[in-house]
């Protein structure tokens, strides 16, 4: 990747490796701008108001007619353009689904393995971004691991812990998660048992359709009186293909991706005695097969 400007972006836009496997190996999206005459990933710039991941998402769409769903992230780009310096947020991406019609912005569409998009790419970074997609590879599965919202005073609850429900801060950021999870996929969603778990989650199963499957050894009772099977729990949420988004507590989450980052057999740039787990963030992880291949974390309120 290219390295950050000192002063903040003039310019800020998002895109995605987008990938599909029609049989073997993954198949790349490349888009063919006229303006420019040159190969690249579909991104663009946010519009007003919008989130990274939500323009990587839209200008999938808008470039290539495919529907997708976000996966691992892959950095960060630099360049400098006429109005000045500008980054380009990058996610892979899987493909849904769609119809490509060719417009002004994007004439033509061409699926091709990771070795042809290399050749194909006009840009170096765009390769550097390609490679860093290839080392993780294309996933089986992927966990969305969320930390609950923030929840109502401790001190001035009475009743068990388990039934604190959340605050109105806490709503309006479970509200805001229903808005960015589902560009992440979701097949299945899971709780722990405490209420404010469960509510974290209930906007997102609302506007889904989808059920919310209790999870005890993921909540921090559950998960102390057994840290072992807990963790082979997520384990095997991991090995179900598709996404699943879990929603967990404080005292869960660092320890087990601690573990998982652990037992790697690739560096992921996380400090297993270090993991931060703020009220509504999330971490997407990655998986291919057993082995987590990717993990990036999200801090509430996204970018």
């Amino acid at each position: 990747m290219s390295t950050p400007p000192a002063t903040a972006p003039a310019v800020r836009a998002a895109g995605a490796v987008l990938w599909r496997r029609p049989g073997g190996a993954p198949e790349i999206a490349l888009v063919h701008r006229p303006r420019y005459d040159d190969w690249s990933f579909p991104k663009g710039k946010l519009e007003r108001g919008e989130s990274m991941s939500v323009a990587a998402v839209r200008e999938v769409g808008e470039e290539t007619g495919q529907r997708c769903r976000l996966g691992a992230a892959l950095g960060d780009v630099h360049y400098a353009v006429p109005e000045g310096a500008k980054l380009v947020r990058y996610w892979a991406a899987e493909a849904l689904g769609g119809e490509f019609m060719a417009n002004s912005e994007t004439d033509e569409l061409r699926w091709v393995d990771v070795d042809k998009a290399a050749e194909l790419l006009s840009y170096r970074h765009d390769v550097d971004v390609l490679h860093r997609f290839a080392a993780i590879g294309t996933p089986t599965s992927t966990v969305v691991l969320v930390r609950h919202a923030k929840a109502g005073s401790r001190q001035q609850w009475t009743a068990g812990d388990d039934l604190r429900p959340l605050s109105g801060t806490g709503h309006e950021q479970a509200q805001r998660l229903a808005t960015v999870l589902p560009l992440f996929g979701p097949d299945r969603i899971a709780a722990a048992p405490p209420v404010r778990c469960r509510d974290t989650v209930a906007p997102l199963a609302a506007d889904l359709g989808l059920p919310v499957t209790e999870e005890p050894l993921l909540g921090e009772e559950g998960y102390w009186e057994h840290p072992a099977a807990g963790l082979a729990r997520l384990r095997e949420i991991a090995a179900t293909p598709g996404v699943t988004v879990v929603c967990s507590q404080g005292g869960v989450i660092p320890d087990v991706v601690g573990e998982l980052a652990d037992a790697a057999s690739r560096q992921l740039g996380i400090d297993p005695d270090d993991v931060p787990s703020a009220k509504a963030s999330t971490w997407v992880l990655t998986f291919a097969g057993a082995e987590l291949r990717a993990a990036d974390y999200r801090r509430f309120p996204y970018d």
